[in-house]
């Protein structure tokens, strides 16, 4: 007897996430769409795209990208370099422990793509160096733009601090901790003018990820052709 199988296909792309604006520049509303090889009962997504259909023309452009593999995949429209035409942030979770998250945007004015934000770049460009101190104390220093913080931990816990720390409030040993990658970046309009800013989330860990001790928050704006740092906090985790 013969046995045939049927493979179910993973093979077709789906729409994944759809939003509408206008994107071109041209004043008629654009459809701006992600497709993705989803994975059975899985919100896992592969091979995702970038699409924008021009509303005028009826053309569509696809455009890779480089990292398309992740999570609920998302669309933001918005202004964000102040030229009156909305771009495009892209969201996709990479679905790691530490909710780390890919994001780009991008500049489809005049139906040509251009890469306005990498989250790549920016991992890169935003380093951070977090040493434990003597007396409960962390540093955190900024070398992006010179900053130093302190984050006083007196109130982690008998446990956690006698882990760390001998009766007098020395250290027993040198410990460093770490600044993960961006975990949030979102669209907000500060200034209240129809330009958004993004405001950047990095999770601040000590001795392991689960070991938080709070975010750097940066806000970026669009200025001389690129995205410049405008703000930093530092946020705190209570006890």
């Amino acid at each position: 007897m013969d046995v045939y199988y049927s493979k179910a296909t993973m093979s077709q792309p789906s729409i994944v996430a759809f939003a509408q604006g206008d994107v071109t520049g041209d004043g008629v509303a654009d459809y701006v769409y992600l497709t993705g090889i989803k994975t059975p009962d899985s919100p896992f997504t592969q091979n995702i795209t970038l699409h924008v259909k021009d509303g005028r023309t009826g053309v569509v452009t696809n455009i890779p990208l480089r990292e398309n593999v992740g999570y609920n995949p998302s669309l933001f429209l918005g202004d964000f370099t102040g030229d009156g035409v909305a771009d495009i942030l892209i969201s996709i979770a990479t679905g790691g422990s530490g909710g780390i998250m890919y994001y780009y945007v991008v500049s489809f004015v005049g139906n040509k793509a251009k890469l306005l934000f990498d989250f790549t770049i920016y991992n890169d460009r935003y380093q951070y160096d977090v040493t434990y101190q003597d007396n409960y104390k962390v540093e955190v220093v900024s070398k992006a733009n010179n900053k130093k913080y302190i984050i006083d931990i007196s109130t982690k816990g008998a446990e956690y601090l006698a882990e760390i720390y001998d009766d007098n409030g020395k250290l027993k040993s040198p410990i460093t901790g770490f600044v993960n990658p961006l975990s949030g970046l979102y669209p907000i309009d500060f200034d209240s003018n129809g330009v958004y800013e993004l405001l950047a989330y990095q999770k601040i860990a000590g001795r392991y990820n689960a070991d938080s001790l709070g975010y750097i928050l940066n806000t970026l704006g669009w200025k001389d052709n690129r995205f410049v740092l405008q703000n930093q906090y530092l946020a705190i985790f209570g006890s």
